[in-house]
């Protein structure tokens, strides 16, 4: 009798752990929106429309004390909803503190666009900068 309920109650325990370690593992794995920091902004331009392409020139400004790296911008075509018809990502490079670096990008022309809308798509900070003599 007694090994019986001893064994329900450590089944039931781990029952309840691979419950927890499941529901973690799923919160863990869903994606999150990134959201670029405050300090990091950008303004844009629409240059040229053609008939394949969009050409946006515009410039990322870092305003904090770190230094950014890998810094890609999206670029999108949306329509009157806001919803993203096109986008273009590129490559911005680095960004210094209190800096601002140029970009330009190409956006495909697409039916229905009525706007673009420019924002970080990913960058790195860069931490732990040490130089030696």
């Amino acid at each position: 009798m007694f090994s019986r309920k001893m064994l329900r109650i450590v089944t039931r325990a781990a029952w309840w752990r691979l419950f927890f370690c499941a529901f973690t593992v799923v919160a863990a794995a869903t994606p999150v929106a990134a959201q670029a920091p405050s300090n990091l902004r950008v303004t844009h331009t629409v240059d040229k429309t053609g008939p394949t392409s969009t050409e946006i020139s515009g410039r990322v400004y870092n305003d904090g004390s770190v230094d950014v790296i890998d810094v890609y911008v999206n670029a999108a075509a949306i329509d009157g909803s806001g919803k993203v018809l096109a986008q273009g990502i590129p490559y911005v490079g680095s960004v210094p503190a209190r800096g601002s670096i140029a970009f330009k990008a190409r956006v495909p022309s697409v039916p229905g666009a009525t706007g673009y809308r420019v924002g970080i798509n990913s960058f790195r900070f860069v931490m732990g900068r040490t130089e030696s003599p």
